[in-house]
């Protein structure tokens, strides 16, 4: 009868675990979502700045230099 009883508290604990596990996986990953998606338009803005510089430097560079209009 005991034994009974043990087999079950350990199938219980183990389910119990099984469902905490996943419900702490699920809300870990909720969180990380909208964190990811702030650092991706971050990174995204920081693009775009660092194309825009280079633009505008090889445009200064560009007026720069003699241009030569023989045929």
């Amino acid at each position: 009868m005991v034994l009974i009883f043990l087999v079950g508290a350990l199938l219980g604990v183990l389910v119990g675990g099984m469902f905490c596990v996943r419900y702490l996986r699920h809300e870990v990953a909720a969180n990380i979502g909208p964190r990811m998606r702030r650092i991706q338009n971050q990174l995204d803005n920081l693009e775009t700045a660092v194309n825009l510089a280079l633009v505008t430097r090889y445009a200064e560079l560009g007026s720069r230099l003699p241009h030569d209009h023989s045929p």
